[in-house]
């Protein structure tokens, strides 16, 4: 359980920051950045989430829960101990994963197929998702880029690929199924 009593804690001051494990690496560091990014995802879809309601809005909130849940799984690093732990950390699973995959199929099969590029925009919803996707693929480099040097659950580089798609897709969903879409005139302003 988290026991947040205290905001600030003076201990950054200097530049650094504690990992999940109690390591103290630079704020600047890759894994700080990959998390902090997710962070941003997070907030980013709290917007969006005022924009929604029903199904969208109960969606929208499972995934800032993941978002969280991710979060937690990159700022502890992979240790071949984790069982071990005083505290096991917390890792996204293929369930996770697949979930978004069920939830990215069932919104695709009432869409038409794109024969264009998406503009992000249309309704409100649909550019906060747009933004969303941006930020969650940006998230997603930044992860990819960390495991390149340390290690990293595959499954959360995975939820990351799926959830910009996931995101994608719902923007279509919210600019009435594809039908509001803005799209992409090429060369349009020659």
């Amino acid at each position: 359980m988290v026991v947040l009593n205290k905001i600030y804690t003076r201990t950054g001051d200097g530049g650094d920051t504690a990992l999940g494990n109690g390591t103290r690496v630079a704020k600047h560091s890759a894994r700080v950045n990959a998390y902090g990014t997710v962070d941003e995802c997070n907030a980013c879809l709290g917007m969006a989430r005022l924009h929604a309601d029903g199904e969208m809005a109960a969606r929208l909130a499972a995934i800032q829960n993941d978002l969280f849940d991710l979060g937690a799984d990159l700022c502890r690093p992979e240790m071949e101990k984790d069982a071990d732990a005083e505290y096991p950390p917390l890792r996204m699973v293929a369930a996770q994963v697949e979930r978004l995959e069920a939830e990215i199929d069932a919104m695709n099969a009432d869409l038409t197929p794109l024969r264009s590029f998406i503009l992000p925009g249309g309704s409100a919803l649909a550019a906060h998702l747009h933004l969303c996707r941006t930020v969650s693929r940006r998230a997603e480099r930044l992860s990819v880029e960390l495991a390149a040097d340390e290690s990293v659950n595959p499954a959360a580089v995975k939820y990351l690929n799926r959830l910009s798609d996931w995101f994608f897709v719902a923007a279509r969903v919210a600019n009435e199924n594809g039908t509001a879409d803005v799209l992409w005139v090429p060369g349009a302003n020659r």
